[in-house]
């Protein structure tokens, strides 16, 4: 498959998927609408996709939402497949990304020294 193509439809699931969780289609409690999806490697042949998740929340409140779309998934894929115009719906893997935390650490890591030098 070539790379625009394969482009299109992390952008379409990511699109989609948001869209779902910001609507309230997604109906766990766990699933917290200040989630955001960074990014999405799907396979080569459209039969897997990491979604990156992410959130402005507490560590806890991640796990929790990745948990509930982890368990939300088979809904989720469903729903795709509706909306996608592909041979296959990929399966759902979320998983949290806690790079902007991380990031978030850093800067006030490099702050501070800047504050002390």
């Amino acid at each position: 498959m070539s790379g625009y193509r394969h482009d299109r439809i992390a952008a379409s699931l990511q699109e989609l998927v948001s869209s779902m969780i910001l609507k309230g289609e997604i109906k766990d409690p766990r699933v917290s609408h200040f989630v955001q999806l960074n990014r999405i490697e799907v396979a080569s042949d459209n039969t897997f996709a990491k979604v990156f998740v992410s959130t402005f929340e507490d560590e806890q409140s991640l796990q929790r939402s990745v948990e509930g779309l982890n368990r939300a998934s088979g809904f989720i894929q469903s729903k795709l497949g509706k909306a996608l115009k592909t041979r296959n719906t990929p399966k759902l893997l979320f998983v949290a990304d806690t790079s902007i935390h991380k990031g978030m650490e850093v800067n006030s890591l490099i702050e501070r020294l800047r504050k002390d030098s």
